[in-house]
């Protein structure tokens, strides 16, 4: 182990909204068991074939949400006001007694406000009727950073990430540097992503990258198979995580010490194509966050993996992932079989996942895996949980269309 660059940064709470759970207990349990939340849903719109269509949905009514702003929220934005609440809830910290300016929002959507654009558009195409003179503020990008900032009075930097797959893992690690950079001492940090409606999911369906499911939908609950040799692709999913991180020196100040922390954090590009993961790409940016956390490979106990369940996607990972471990050199699973894809949420929810393994020494298995792929050099968790001791150090995952590589390591204090 070399010695860091930089102090870690503590997690003082947690807040979730998944279709596995609205708490980290059931979280927690859903993943260990490997219960699957994916479930059919079909999709009947004019001019394109009938399908059923493998979803995860939240259990949660937005409509019971009521902005800062009075604004009508998008569904997307609903989630992120309510897990932010919760995480900051979590954390013990008195508002009163921060400073407003060192507090800072580092949030990530891949495709932010996309419910209420969807309604927009059926609106003003479909029903040829005026849509609400709200509509820019509430499909804007920035639109759930603009809600959380009123609703917690954040004065700090309050910034949106949109980098696809890995936007809230890209958020995450930037606020870790904001914090050990001495430039804030609290950041609120996560994701949110909710798509589920006609319009984003024929495109996605039109992608050829959902996994399929048999007439009427049979067998969605096992249709998104990561790692295995029948992989045929995702299942979409919904959902917001958010952290409270907090500097070391400001916990030290108020004589607090974070048994979880987050130690180790990159992204880069691959350049190489739009669509089509590349392992050497991804390689890089496992070894520059090892290198930041201070670690060696062997160091890492537990990953929890992109793992998609696309063709090409498992194969470029299985392959980055024993470039820089070695064959069989790290525990690894995916959890995306069960929650569904969270897209932008996804790093957020699955750090989540990584901190809760590496708190109970307890890796969840990847649900569904009974044959994992040819070639695959990996130790893949199957059938149920594995229980480990002596785990310090876990890495997060998160690869996104358009190249970007993000990944996160966690630490026990």
């Amino acid at each position: 182990m070399n010695k860091p660059s930089f102090d870690p940064v503590g997690v003082a709470g947690i807040g979730l909204l998944t279709p596995l759970g609205q708490t980290l207990d059931a979280l927690g349990q859903a993943v260990r068991q490997a219960r699957s939340a994916v479930t059919a849903w079909p999709l009947d719109l004019p001019g394109i074939d009938p399908a059923w269509l493998p979803l995860a949905r939240c259990d949660f009514n937005d409509s019971l949400v009521r902005t800062p702003s009075r604004i009508p929220a998008d569904r997307g934005t609903a989630m992120a006001l309510a897990v932010t609440a919760q995480a900051f809830a979590a954390s013990g910290l008195d508002r009163q007694a921060l400073d407003a300016e060192r507090v800072g929002l580092f949030w990530g959507s891949g495709m932010a406000g996309a419910h209420s654009f969807d309604s927009t558009c059926q609106t003003l195409y479909g029903q040829q009727k005026r849509i609400r003179p709200t509509t820019v503020l509430s499909t804007m990008p920035n639109a759930a950073v603009a809600e959380i900032s009123l609703q917690l009075g954040i004065q700090g930097a309050t910034l949106t990430y949109a980098c696809a797959c890995a936007s809230s893992a890209v958020a995450i690690g930037e606020a870790m540097r904001a914090l050990r950079g001495g430039w804030l001492d609290v950041a609120v940090v996560g994701g949110h992503e909710s798509m589920l409606s006609p319009g984003v999911l024929a495109s996605w369906q039109a992608m050829r990258v959902l996994a399929p499911t048999g007439p009427e939908g049979v067998g969605a609950g096992s249709a998104c198979r990561p790692f295995s040799a029948d992989r045929q692709g995702f299942a979409m999913g919904e959902g917001a995580a958010a952290l409270v991180l907090e500097s070391q020196a400001h916990a030290q100040a108020r004589g607090t010490q974070h048994r979880l922390q987050l130690t180790g954090y990159a992204t880069n590009c691959d350049s190489r194509h739009i669509s089509q993961p590349d392992a050497e790409g991804q390689a890089r940016a496992m070894r520059a966050a090892l290198r930041d956390a201070g670690l060696q490979a062997s160091d890492v106990g537990y990953l929890n993996a992109h793992g998609t369940a696309t063709v090409a996607g498992d194969q470029a990972e299985a392959d980055s992932v024993a470039a820089v471990f070695g064959p069989q050199g790290v525990p690894v699973s995916s959890t995306k079989a069960i929650h569904g894809h969270l897209l932008g949420a996804g790093g957020a929810v699955e750090l989540v996942v990584a901190l809760q393994a590496l708190d109970s020494g307890l890796l969840p298995p990847t649900a569904h895996l009974l044959t994992p792929g040819a070639g695959f050099a990996l130790d893949l968790i199957q059938g149920e949980a594995r229980s480990v001791s002596g785990l310090r150090h876990v890495m997060s995952n998160s690869f996104a269309f358009g190249g970007t590589n993000a990944v996160l390591i966690a630490s026990l204090a």
